[in-house]
């Protein structure tokens, strides 16, 4: 057994993270942790990985005590790690950012042609001179893989490393484990995507609650199966309720949008409607606009160029809380520091964004009975598993702070309601309330715009879908028979393509098929 964890245990103040917790993996497995948001497996991969300290249990590397006080011991040890939000630095080059990870980097020219040749041999192309905010998400990710590669690890831990890869993107990365794994090295992999955990991983341990509740084979396992052992029930199928459409709600005409950095996208001529009742999908990689395209709906940005008209009324140069007066409502990717504030408790939270269309102030003065109540419907509405009103939003788990977020903007009953990424690493039962809200939501005739990694998401619970590709946006179509050979030449910036008449004509009601 290459690493033997036996009864780990980690608490925290009013919660035990970890509950003795035993596993092992051994060498050349890809090896899957497997538990809803909150189940304790951020805790136990930050313990292996020298993070986090436990209060008992121990571990082993190759029969010998493993008890890392820091990453660098972990490191050293031969265990390495690919977190799931990249520590880089924009304006430096491939090169200059994997040497601020190494101990003892070398000289700039042998670590770029170390670079160049652990990027070749392992499927990985990447040039070590090019900067790193020119790169996409994916060549992101093969920066810091080629980091913990140059290491030469035994056993390489990644979370969730397939949230923001492309289809294509995807299957380099997967050829990638599967080499390392022949050669020996050890793979433990968590991800909510449970297709590619049967389609990688040789076994999977299952925490819930901080405890190992099982272990399976996930290729003998459905992907339900595999959720339902994970949250200790059958899941709930998201159902979708009658939608009749209305008319017209919202109409975006032109918008263009410069960069907010050096390296970010800017919008070029975004054209769409979206009618009440309607959910639009929009999909795209990471990178291409998406943070860009809700700053400008939701008036965190504002644009010289182009119109936003809501019910007729122009919207365009109005600030975040006009809009919100208005009915427009926003639910960003970023959960903590964005949508939230982490150090500020649940009531304050909905304060941010709930004073004025849940009558949360008066006269200047804040209500905080009234704010309290807010946040408890939210809580009890939306299954928020949390002590209480009173908790911080960095308490949470991502699945949970994300239902909150969700639910905060749901219950002020939006006109219009725009989510990026809505169940971006949330485990399968967070993810299927969402979707769930976001429907039931339509189905009361607000329009909902939702900005999606997860195409099956995006095939799931929306009436149109369009891609999102350089700033740009194609045309929407009716995701009624919209096959992936298409969406992929959407994906791929294919913006001439049109929405076949029939789908016009009898799939989409008033003028929802542009």
């Amino acid at each position: 057994m290459l690493l033997a964890v036996d009864g780990l245990t980690k608490s925290y103040p009013g919660v035990r993270a970890n509950d003795a917790i035993s596993f092992g993996v051994r060498a050349g497995e890809i090896h899957a942790l497997l538990g809803e948001n909150g189940a304790g497996k951020s805790t136990l991969v930050k313990t292996i990985y020298g993070l986090v300290r436990a209060d008992s249990g121990t571990m082993q590397m190759s029969g010998t005590p493993y008890t890392p006080d820091e990453p660098r011991a972990a490191r050293a040890a031969g265990v390495a790690m690919v977190f799931q939000h990249f520590s880089l630095f924009e304006a430096m080059t491939v090169a200059e950012n994997v040497a601020l990870g190494m101990e003892n980097p070398p000289a700039m020219r042998s670590l770029a042609a170390k670079i160049t040749e652990v990027s070749k041999a392992y499927g990985l192309p990447l040039s070590p001179d090019r900067i790193v905010g020119d790169l996409s998400a994916g060549e992101r990710q093969r920066v810091e893989i080629i980091r913990c590669l140059l290491q030469d690890p035994k056993l390489l831990i990644m979370d969730e490393p397939t949230s923001v890869l492309t289809p294509q993107e995807v299957d380099i990365l997967f050829a990638t484990l599967r080499q390392l794994s022949r050669e020996g090295t050890a793979i433990l992999y968590i991800s909510h995507k449970l297709e590619e955990i049967r389609s990688l991983c040789e076994s999977a341990t299952i925490l819930r609650g901080g405890k190992v509740v099982g272990t399976c084979d996930p290729k003998a396992r459905s992907a339900r199966e595999m959720a339902e052992l994970m949250v200790g029930a059958a899941l709930h199928q998201t159902r979708r309720a009658e939608r009749h459409q209305g008319d017209t709600l919202l109409t975006v005409t032109g918008l263009c949008l410069p960069p907010a950095s050096a390296f970010g996208p800017a919008l070029r001529d975004i054209d769409f409607r979206l009618n009440a009742g309607e959910i639009l999908g929009i999909g795209g990689v990471a990178g291409n606009g998406q943070e860009e395209l809700l700053a400008a709906l939701a008036g965190e940005r504002v644009s010289a160029k182009g119109s936003i008209q809501i019910g007729g009324t122009d919207v365009s140069q109005l600030g975040p809380e006009a809009r919100r007066q208005i009915g427009i409502l926003s639910a960003p990717e970023e959960r903590l520091g964005h949508a939230a504030v982490p150090d500020m408790s649940l009531t304050e939270n909905a304060i941010l964004t709930g004073t004025t269309r849940k009558s949360l102030a008066r006269r200047g003065f804040i209500n905080f009975n009234s704010a309290t109540a807010f946040a408890r419907d939210v809580i009890a509405k939306f299954d928020v598993r949390t002590p209480g009103p009173e908790a911080a939003a960095r308490a949470l788990s991502g699945g949970n702070l994300q239902k909150f977020v969700i639910g905060r903007e749901i219950l002020q009953a939006p006109r219009v309601l725009i989510v990026n990424q809505p169940t971006w690493g949330v485990d399968a039962s967070a993810a299927a309330a969402i979707r769930q809200a976001l429907m039931d939501l339509a189905a009361t005739g607000a329009g909902v715009i939702v900005i999606s990694q997860d195409l099956d998401e995006l095939l799931e619970v929306a009436d149109r879908f369009a891609a999102l590709n350089d700033g740009r946006l194609t045309q929407p179509r009716s995701t009624f028979g919209l096959s992936i050979d298409e969406i992929g030449l959407m994906l791929g910036g294919a913006h001439g393509m049109h929405e076949p008449e029939r789908d016009a004509a009898s799939l989409i009601p008033t003028e929802a098929s542009q």
